[in-house]
């Protein structure tokens, strides 16, 4: 089944299902969200989702554009194959090797977010990765993936050996570049990426100090992790997801346009 391609000019809103206008709202919040919390990196990195009713087509910002430009009207809608299901340009790069890539691959996740950040890619380029070194790290025990740095995302010949690393794992670092957040959904995407995020700069700020410090046990992680890890997608980040969509609209309503 092939999509309808929209033209510039018309309507997005009044082109799209109901479910599917909700997600783009939703996507351009977190894009919005991320910028404010200073999470961008120029005109790269990006924030996918699914399309709800259209499993092999993806939403996703402009490679020409920051993140606080995004508005749920300019996301760009793409089959996997990086064809154009509106009137832009064809995907490339790192929307398509890893967003498209990874949403091809597995249909258990509907949202995919890569980032850069000094914390991020500080962790990443760490011999040990990620450690139990706080709280907000125990979310990832025994939850998180690594893959080897080999260039830059360009070539598809790149898509297999890191859907290889990720495994069936939803959230990895990626060595000496930065970070990959898989969801069952937007929100959950959204609060993960949140807790890896001050997890990283946790630790970076735990390790700067040039002074002995002190992990958490295995038990305890253990332990922890049957305390936060909520196993229905309808529950994952579903406790803060209304107090940041009230945040996005105090900054600037403009993302729902």
């Amino acid at each position: 089944m092939s999509a309808k391609i929209v033209p510039i000019g018309s309507s997005v809103r009044q082109s799209v299902s109901q479910k599917e206008w909700q997600a783009r709202v939703d996507l351009a919040a977190c894009y919005r969200l991320m910028s404010h919390a200073g999470v961008q990196d120029l005109t790269y990195n990006h924030l996918s989702a699914r399309v709800p009713g259209e499993p092999n087509h993806l939403l996703i910002k402009s490679g020409t554009m920051m993140f606080d430009e995004v508005t749920a009207s300019n996301l760009q809608k793409y089959d996997f194959d990086g064809n154009p299901l509106q009137d832009s340009p064809r995907l490339r790069g790192g929307g398509l090797v890893i967003h498209a890539g990874i949403l091809k691959a597995r249909q258990d996740v509907h949202v995919v977010f890569h980032t850069h950040t000094p914390a991020n890619m500080g962790v990443s380029s760490q011999k040990d990765g990620l450690l139990m070194i706080n709280q907000h790290a125990l979310r990832f025990y025994k939850r998180i993936a690594y893959h080897t740095f080999g260039g830059f995302e360009f070539n598809m010949s790149q898509r297999d050996p890191l859907i290889e690393s990720l495994g069936d794992m939803r959230v990895a670092l990626l060595r000496n570049h930065g970070s990959l957040v898989c969801g069952r959904n937007i929100p959950e995407a959204f609060i993960e990426h949140h807790f890896l995020e001050l997890a990283c700069k946790g630790q970076i700020a735990a390790l700067s100090g040039n002074r002995e410090v002190t992990l958490i046990p295995d038990d305890v992680c253990a332990y922890a992790v049957t305390q936060i890890v909520l196993e229905k997608a309808e529950d994952a980040g579903a406790k803060d997801w209304e107090a940041c969509i009230r945040l996005a609209n105090r900054l600037d309503a403009s993302f729902a346009e």
